[in-house]
């Protein structure tokens, strides 16, 4: 029998709506309920593509004796973190606090006058192992503790609450100016990530790091091949689907070999725009072409509902075969090497193991993930090898890459052992919309346009961006979600920050084009004073992670400043308030700015592994460039690596002028030739 699970448009959610567990959505109701049968809250946050949430579905959730007595002595509440995010990073901070690490499925005790955490894990196996607990007895001491052990239980709840409280409360620093030293202070750290490969640990995208670790190539050789090894990593490894375009999640090992296989659109738009940006640095990778290239036809064919709007990620775990019971991990995408042999000339498997590491043994569960050699300005794909993985395109998907235009999602379990397909089973789609996700896709598209031309990547992403513009405002408010047409959840600050960088990349990249878009511009303004109005902290500067109206039955008000896969909304938000300012003429857009960074000066001094998102916003606030020329000039110049730059088509310049450049609030004399121009460009961009 279904659980009220069963209704919920998350495909997370109702992934648990078999489970005996009589679970709840976070709602009014759930905690009322909690506090008036005096029931700890047990809050279980995940998503749809996670590896061990889908494991502990199926075995703790799923087991009878465990539902019974979480059913009688708890409120057993479920939230897709992927709907909020502001529910998870707080009880991700408290479960860290309390163990030292964090992840998903993200399992927290919570008190019922107040949810306040007071115990917390990630995976609980059923029985122990692993160095975990089994589940049931867990349940059973918790609930014990929570009714013997009172006062051991408010001190708990004491201290929690005093360290989430002073979370929020920045330390104070020193009034010392923003400048380059405080910049490249946080550049040198990022560098020192990126270039740093732990041998036994997984190897992350981490795309806000190594963009700015790219914009520090400006003043450092280190930085620069940083950036270089990173985009190496992404379009060379394993990370890659080499045969049908997309990235997965991370790769399990330092050798960017073996992924997590989800593919998230959260990751493919940072890491195209990141590849772009590399292309236009002068780094140009075949490589890297290739990847662009493969990643926007995976995202039109798997990824793009018929509305023009990205759906949110592809799961790790595939069946095999209709009668399966559970999926493998990875299914869909390795090969054995008898399968290979089997499908492939001679010749073709010696042009792939030319290119790729491949072997009978291979290199996951006895299986191969390709992985390509090596890499360089001279190494292409030979014909060959491209030929092989042309077939091995087919057999996953029933036809040769120009004969599959869409390819249709399964949309869950059911869906996809009982579709009929011409390759392989697909992994699950989960198909819902959300607003910050494709907000980086647009902005990675936006990119590829900007420095390839691209026109696939320009209606994609334009496609896209109107329908957000179109059908996410409901009642005069932005929504975050869209469900098969039906919006939901109130926007949060990273939907806020994210489009309005979406919106501007748009307006820039559409300089290349006879007719300048302004709508994109003019759209940006007018978010920005939604999220002006709704989510900024006049007292402490910055912008809350949700406003008032839907946080209103969390335990504290967060202000995101730490980058993770994605990147943090303050940081965004000052580069969208410095570029507003330059194409508006508006400072209080700067002064804005400036607020958010002096608001979180205290943490780039301290701990500036923590926030190059907020160090990318200085280096807009004090390299900032505007470019006025005529639009023949700014087509020139948009490929290029000018990454503090906006352009405007100028209306007037003066007699024999080519260009007008303004840094911040001071204009440099007019240039007087191209080479003039691009002399001060660079000289604005300079870092002391």
């Amino acid at each position: 029998m279904s659980n009220r699970l069963a209704h919920s448009e998350s495909l997370y959610l109702r992934k648990h709506a078999e489970n005996p567990i009589d679970w709840w959505m976070w709602c009014d109701e759930a905690l009322e309920k909690a506090q008036a049968e005096d029931k700890p809250i047990f809050l279980s946050i995940g998503y749809s593509s996670c590896h061990w949430c889908t494991v502990m579905e199926g075995e703790a959730f799923s087991d009878q004796d465990i539902a019974d007595y979480m059913n009688a002595n708890f409120v057993p509440i479920k939230v897709d973190r992927e709907e909020r995010p502001d529910i998870d990073s707080i009880y991700m901070q408290a479960l860290q606090m309390m163990t030292g690490q964090g992840g998903w499925p993200l399992n927290i005790f919570l008190t019922p006058q107040d949810n306040i955490p007071f115990y917390g894990g990630t995976y609980f196996p059923v029985e122990p192992r692993f160095g975990r607990p089994g589940f049931l007895e867990l349940l059973k001491a918790l609930r014990n503790f929570y009714d013997q052990e009172k006062e051991k239980l408010a001190g708990i709840k004491t201290q929690m609450m005093e360290a989430l409280q002073n979370s929020t409360l920045l330390p104070d620093a020193p009034e010392t100016a923003l400048n380059d030293e405080l910049l490249k202070q946080g550049m040198h750290t990022c560098t020192r990530i990126v270039a740093g490969a732990i041998p036994g640990q997984p190897s992350f995208p981490m795309i806000p790091y190594a963009e700015l670790v790219l914009q520090g190539s400006r003043v450092s050789e280190d930085s620069r091949q940083a950036a270089k090894q990173r985009g190496n990593d992404l379009a060379t490894g394993g990370i890659y689907d080499h045969v049908a375009g997309g990235f997965h999640r991370y790769t399990v090992d330092a050798t960017w070999t073996v992924p997590h296989f989800e593919k998230m659109l959260y990751d493919n738009g940072q890491i195209v725009e990141y590849l772009a940006d590399l292309w236009s640095a002068g780094i140009q990778e075949p490589a890297y072409h290739r990847a662009i290239e493969g990643t926007i036809q995976w995202l039109k064919r798997e990824m793009t509902a018929s509305e023009g709007y990205f759906y949110a990620a592809q799961d790790a775990d595939s069946f095999t075969t209709p009668e399966d019971s559970e999926p493998e991990e990875g299914a869909f995408y390795v090969w054995k090497y008898a399968e290979l042999e089997q499908v492939l000339t001679p010749e073709e498997l010696k042009a792939l193991a030319e290119r790729f590491r491949i072997s009978p043994e291979g290199n996951f569960e006895g299986s191969n993930v390709l992985q390509r050699r090596e890499t360089g300005e001279t190494v292409v794909m030979s014909e060959m090898a491209e030929q092989a993985l042309s077939k091995l395109f087919e057999v996953r998907y029933g036809a040769s890459p120009e004969g599959v235009s869409t390819f249709p999602p399964a949309q869950n379990n059911q869906e996809a052992k009982s579709g009929d397909w011409p390759g392989r089973i697909p992994a699950v789609t989960d198909t819902k919309m959300i607003v910050a996700w494709n907000s980086l896709m647009i902005s990675g598209l936006a990119r590829v346009y900007g420095v390839f031309q691209h026109p696939m990547a320009w209606e994609l992403a334009t496609k896209a961006a109107q329908f957000i513009l179109d059908h996410q405002w409901v009642n005069g408010r932005f929504h975050r979600l869209n469900y098969d047409g039906k919006t939901s959840v109130l926007a949060q600050s990273e939907d806020y920050a994210l489009f309005i960088k979406a919106l501007l990349d748009l307006y820039q990249a559409s300089l290349h084009q006879e007719s300048p878009q302004l709508l994109w511009k003019e759209k940006a303004i007018q978010v920005q004073r939604e999220f002006d109005e709704l989510l900024w902290s006049a007292e402490l500067g910055g912008y809350y992670n949700a406003a008032s109206d839907v946080g209103g039955d969390l335990i504290i008000r967060e202000r995101s400043y730490i980058d993770n896969a994605t990147p943090a909304a303050n940081g965004v938000a000052v580069s969208n308030l410095v570029r507003l300012s330059l194409v508006t003429e508006n400072s209080d857009y700067l002064g804005r700015a400036e607020q958010t960074l002096q608001a979180f000066r205290s943490i780039m001094e301290q701990s500036p592994q923590a926030c190059p998102s907020v160090f990318a916003g200085l280096d807009w606030y004090l390299h900032g460039t505007l470019v006025q020329t005529e639009r023949e000039h700014i087509v020139s110049l948009l490929p290029q690596f000018f990454p503090k730059a906006v352009y405007q088509v100028a209306e007037a310049l003066p007699e024999d002028g080519v260009g007008l450049v303004c840094k911040g609030l001071t204009c440099l004399p007019t240039a007087r030739s191209e080479e003039e121009l691009m002399e001060k460009i660079n000289k604005c961009h300079a870092i002391a």
